[in-house]
């Protein structure tokens, strides 16, 4: 429903690779700013449409206020907050299609499933998953550098804080390091009024968890 809030996230078939490249990773982050149009796909004469965000953002409707979102080599994770009826669904539905359809015919010969399942729609109804949902999905992509970290105590935050603010497929170094040119995809101001917080506050419980994730329920 408008003004509800949702986890979504999907992962390769049996567990295989869904990013393969760059232009893979790419390809999927402009679909999150393309895509999220009530109209339909944004068409764009350029062939790197972020360079074109102006006339983006004023000829868009959107379907969702995007708040984080993360990419790893075999899955991926999004907060998203609806703004039209049936948004959250409908422009999840339309990133998986958008994206087997592009992977297929890529990877020429390749034919049908991508992802394992559906993507899951998990709701954001319970003050547990206020607090613990967004921190989630941003330390997920702190698996790359530190894949033990969430069974471990006394890990060092600051390690794993700065590569987060340096790992280009993340939503995160638009919150905490310089701004990227993804900075258009999500509504950080939206976030912190919805999960009531703010920055310095939400810095110190990513900092806190990740020196004990163990104690808590991730």
């Amino acid at each position: 429903m408008v003004g509800d809030s949702a986890h979504i996230c999907n992962r390769g078939v049996d567990k295989r690779k869904i990013f393969l490249d760059e232009a893979d990773y790419l390809r999927f982050v402009r679909n999150l700013l393309l895509l999220n149009n009530k109209d339909g796909k944004i068409r764009v004469r350029k062939k790197n449409p972020l360079e074109d965000i102006q006339q983006i953002l004023s000829e868009r409707k959107k379907l969702v206020e995007i708040l984080k979102w993360g990419l790893l080599p075999n899955h991926y994770h999004l907060l998203l907050y609806e703004v039209c009826e049936g948004g959250i669904l409908e422009f999840t539905k339309r990133l998986g299609n958008a994206y087997t359809k592009y992977f297929n015919t890529k990877n020429e010969g390749r034919s049908g499933y991508l992802f394992q399942n559906s993507a899951k729609i998990i709701p954001i109804l319970e003050n547990s998953q206020f607090l613990y949902t967004p921190i989630y999905i941003d330390l997920n992509c702190a698996d790359l550098i530190s894949p033990n970290w969430k069974n471990l105590t006394n890990n060092n935050s600051k390690k794993i804080l700065n590569f987060l603010q340096s790992y280009r497929w993340s939503s995160f170094r638009d919150y905490f390091g310089e701004k990227s040119e993804f900075n258009s995809i999500i509504n950080t101001e939206l976030f912190y009024d919805l999960f009531d917080t703010n920055e310095k506050e939400y810095k110190k419980d990513l900092e806190d968890f990740i020196a004990n994730p163990i104690s808590g329920d991730f």
